[in-house]
C-alpha cells in the first residue's frame, strides 16, 4: 500500500490504513500484514496468545498465566518524514482513534519532528560515613579515568559499539536525615539498551573500589530514572485551517489549545491530569514494545517537576502565520535489545511492525504519539468537552457490561449514543427490546 505524495513524507508504505475502523480484527491484521511488508507469522502473534507459559513463567516469579490487554494501532503516523503504524497495547477507549486521528490532522503539516539526545543513563552510587565529604568528593574525580576504564571493562561488547561510561559526576549532600553523603554518577551511553541491567552492574562493580578511594561506605549502587541527559523532543506544526471543525473555524479551536495549556503550565492540579493524557499514548507504546512503562512514568513527572514546580510537558503556541505549534520534551530511557523486547514475541512483531531499527527511533515515534494525543484531550476540552468523544467510544463497553454479545454490542452501543443516555441501565434496556 503506497502513501500519497506530500511535502516533507517518504513514499514508505503508507500509515494511512482506510477503513480499519469498519473491519473486523482478522480484516485490521492482514491490511497490516500487507501495509508493513511482515510474514503473515506476525499477523498470528499479533492476533494473542502470543507468550508461551514456559516463556512468561521464566519473565517473572509465580506466573499462574497471561494478563492480555487489547492490542490496537494508531494509523496515519508520519515522523521526521517517514510513515509508521503504531501498536498501542491500551484498555481505555478513545485513545488509539484519539491519536490516529490527530495524526490524520498533522498530515497536513508535513506530520511530526522528533530529535534524540545521546542514549546516556545514570547509575547513582551512594556513599556514606564520611567525614570530609568534599575531600572525598576530590579523590573520586582524582580516579575519574581509572574508574570510568573499570566500568567499561565489564561491557566490552557496547564499549564496540561506541558506549560505555562516558563521564563521572560526584554530588555531595550536607543537610540530609542520616547527615552529610556523597553520591557519584556514572554517565553511561546505553546505545539501543534501555540500560539498567548494564548501568547497575557498573555501580555493583565499582563500589568497592569507591569505598577504597574515599573510607566510607556504599550503599545504593543503581540507575536513576530520572533520564534527564536522555531526552527526546517532539513538535508538530498544523495550519489553522486543518482544525476547524462544523461550528468552530480552525483559528477559534487552535487558540482554545493553547489557553487550555496555559492553565497545566501554572497549575499542578490541571498538569497532573494534561501530563497523564500525554502519558495516555506513549505507555501504550511503550507496553507494546516491551518496554519498562513504569521507569517512563517516573522519568516523566519527575521531569515535569524539575524546576521545583510540577508543570505541563508539552507548550502549544501559534507562530506568526497563524498555525498551531505544539512540543514536548521528555526524558525516554526505551530499547530494542534485551528484556522483554527480546523475550516477549509480541513486542517483537510490535517493532517490526513499527520498522524501527534504533532505540532512538522508537523514543521519537513514541513521543509523537503523545504529543498527539495531548493534542486531541486538549482540541476536545477547546470544542466540544471531553467526554463526548470518549462515552460515544466507551459505549462499546458499556453494552458488552450489560450482556450484549457479537452482533448486539455495535447495535446497543450505537443506541444508546443516539439516546444520549451512555449508561448500563439504557443498553440493558435497548438489549431486551424495551
Amino acid at each position: 500500500m503506497t502513501g500519497t505524495a506530500q511535502a516533507g513524507v517518504t513514499q514508505d508504505d503508507s500509515s494511512r490504513v482506510e477503513g480499519m475502523r469498519d473491519m473486523e480484527p482478522k480484516e485490521r491484521r492482514d491490511a497490516l500484514v500487507a501495509a508493513a511488508a511482515l510474514d503473515t507469522s506476525d499477523g498470528d502473534i499479533l492476533a494473542g496468545n502470543a507468550l508461551p507459559l514456559s516463556i512468561a513463567n521464566g519473565m517473572i516469579e509465580n506466573v499462574i498465566g497471561n494478563f492480555e490487554l487489547p492490542l490496537g494501532v494508531a494509523t496515519n503516523f508520519v515522523v521526521n518524514g517517514r510513515e509508521h503504524l503504531v501498536p498501542m497495547a491500551v484498555e481505555e477507549p478513545s485513545v488509539v482513534a484519539a491519536a490516529s486521528y490527530m495524526a490524520k490532522i498533522a498530515r497536513s503539516g508535513g506530520g511530526f519532528t522528533a530529535t534524540c539526545t545521546t542514549p546516556i543513563m545514570r547509575a547513582q552510587v551512594q556513599v556514606l560515613g564520611l567525614s570530609d565529604p568534599r575531600g572525598a568528593r576530590a579523590r573520586i574525580l582524582a580516579h575519574r579515568d581509572d574508574l570510568m576504564a573499570l566500568a567499561n571493562s565489564r561491557d566490552t561488547v557496547l564499549v564496540g559499539l561506541g558506549g560505555g561510561c562516558k563521564d563521572i559526576e560526584v554530588h555531595v549532600f550536607d543537610d540530609t536525615p542520616i547527615g552529610a553523603m556523597v553520591v557519584m554518577h556514572l554517565l553511561v551511553d546505553v546505545r539501543d539498551a534501555m540500560g539498567a541491567n548494564t548501568v547497575n552492574t557498573m555501580a555493583e562493580l565499582l563500589a568497592p573500589r569507591i569505598e577504597a578511594i574515599t573510607g566510607g561506605k556504599v550503599r545504593l549502587r543503581i540507575l536513576s530514572n530520572l533520564a534527564d541527559r536522555r531526552l527526546v523532543t517532539a513538535g508538530v506544526r498544523v495550519p489553522a485551517e486543518a482544525l476547524t471543525t462544523k461550528t468552530l473555524d480552525g483559528a477559534e479551536v487552535a487558540r482554545g489549545i493553547v489557553e487550555a495549556c496555559a492553565l497545566a503550565i501554572v497549575d499542578p492540579y490541571r498538569a497532573a491530569t494534561h501530563n497523564k493524557g500525554i502519558m495516555n499514548g506513549i505507555d501504550p507504546v511503550v507496553v507494546a514494545t516491551g518496554n519498562d512503562w513504569r521507569a517512563i512514568e517516573a522519568g516523566a513527572h519527575a521531569y515535569a517537576a524539575r524546576s521545583g514546580r510540577y508543570t505541563s510537558l508539552t507548550h502549544w503556541e501559534i507562530d506568526a502565520s497563524g498555525a498551531l505549534v505544539g512540543t514536548l520534551e521528555m526524558p525516554m530511557a526505551l530499547g530494542i535489545v534485551g528484556g522483554a523486547t527480546r523475550t516477549h514475541p509480541a513486542a517483537q512483531a510490535a517493532l517490526r511492525l513499527m520498522r524501527v531499527a534504533t532505540a532512538s527511533e522508537l523514543a521519537e515515534i513514541t513521543a509523537a504519539v503523545g504529543l498527539a494525543q495531548n493534542m486531541a484531550a486538549l482540541r476536545a476540552l477547546a470544542t466540544e468537552g471531553i467526554q463526548r468523544g470518549h462515552m460515544t467510544l466507551h459505549a462499546r463497553n458499556i453494552a458488552i457490561t450489560a450482556g450484549a454479545a457479537g452482533s448486539d454490542i455495535d447495535r446497543v452501543a450505537k443506541a444508546i449514543v443516539a439516546a444520549g443516555d451512555v449508561s448500563v441501565a439504557c443498553a440493558k434496556r435497548v438489549l431486551e427490546g424495551t
